[in-house]
């Protein structure tokens, strides 16, 4: 077993964060799938920017597709639609093998539509059709209009991956919202099990935007201690009372995904963001350059299990005595991530215009 499989017996799922038709097309997520147990692949903005742009593959259909005098946005969807299909159809035996835990690509709407409710669930639910795909995770926001439609998409039965939760206010948001859906869908009489959805939690921005004010000893711990306390709050609302009824009729809980998990200082391991936090009933998604880091030389071991987590209490009172507000800080780096997607996103249309 290689040292990305050693991670699964903890009851953790390795995705990729990546995804291209060259990807796909070359066998390379075949091979990341059957040799390293990639479980789930996500995607963004900055992510198909890159592959459209730097892939001959794309630029005979995206020739084919301006002769169709589409718009910018229906000729990028035009243009990854395919991809995402095929790679859920690649992950397709893990997601029945599994009956739906595993096998999951997650699509990003527009990220234009982020303070826009009724846009974000209008541009769901057309690439949720358009995809159609069992194993499709629709991903949007958790801006307060994200989270309105979160509730919304889950009561229809659309899977979600909720992206840019930067503190726990957010997270808790987000998981109230997603349970006031499911209880909802519950109360329709439509059924729970095959309805998943993740919350997206941000690490390492979080310590490149404090480490600076911060004296030695904290930083490098900010992210880190924040993660393992937004997973005992985890526990405590999806294995609680709570959601004990729901659970009861088949709902799944929301969990968490630990995403941004490559390190942005190198003074620190760069298997950091992943090692940290293996555990049960939880994603990390990573980057090409984690992926083949921890191949290399990451260990494996539960970190999440059995954890009372005082210590990253008194490390969060640590760091917020040091001046650092975090609910400020989330909804900032919340901000700043929305308009790098932004960014890719129009820069992704004036490629396909």
């Amino acid at each position: 077993m290689n040292r990305l499989q050693a991670i699964r017996p903890f009851g953790q799922r390795i995705w990729l964060d990546n995804l291209s038709r060259e990807l796909i097309a070359s066998g390379e997520l075949a091979r990341l799938v059957a040799e390293d147990g990639i479980a789930g692949v996500t995607s963004n903005p900055t992510i198909f920017h890159k592959a459209i742009s730097g892939d001959a593959r794309y630029q005979d259909e995206l020739i084919a597709l301006k002769v169709r005098a589409l718009s910018a946005e229906q000729a990028y969807e035009a243009l990854v639609v395919p991809d995402v299909q095929a790679a859920c159809d690649l992950l397709a035996e893990q997601y029945r093998a599994t009956d739906g835990a595993d096998g999951y690509v997650s699509l990003e709407v527009s990220p234009l539509l982020a303070d826009d409710a009724a846009g974000t669930l209008q541009a769901a639910r057309r690439l949720w059709a358009a995809v159609a795909r069992p194993n499709l995770m629709i991903k949007i926001p958790a801006t307060p209009a994200g989270v309105v439609a979160l509730s919304h998409l889950i009561r229809e039965g659309v899977n979600v991956n909720v992206t840019l939760l930067f503190s726990l206010a957010q997270v808790e948001a987000v998981w109230s919202a997603y349970i006031a859906g499911l209880s909802a869908r519950h109360d329709d009489g439509a059924p729970l099990a095959h309805v998943r959805a993740v919350a997206s939690f941000f690490l390492s921005r979080i310590d490149s935007a404090i480490d600076a004010s911060l004296p030695a000893a904290l930083q490098g711990r900010g992210a880190i201690a924040l993660a393992r306390t937004a997973y005992a709050r985890y526990r405590e609302r999806f294995h609680g009372a709570e959601f004990a009824a729901l659970r009861a009729a088949g709902g799944q809980p929301q969990i968490l995904l630990w995403a941004s998990t490559g390190t942005k200082n190198p003074a620190y391991r760069d298997t950091l963001y992943v090692e940290a936090l293996i555990g049960p009933e939880t994603v990390n998604t990573v980057p090409d350059a984690t992926l083949a880091a921890f191949r290399d030389h990451g260990v494996a071991a539960d970190a999440l299990s059995g954890a009372d987590f005082a210590a990253e209490r008194q490390t969060l009172a640590d760091i917020a005595a040091a001046g650092v507000d975090w609910e400020e800080l989330g909804a900032r780096l919340q901000q700043n991530g929305l308009a790098l997607f932004v960014e890719s996103y129009q820069a992704l249309l004036k490629l396909t215009a």
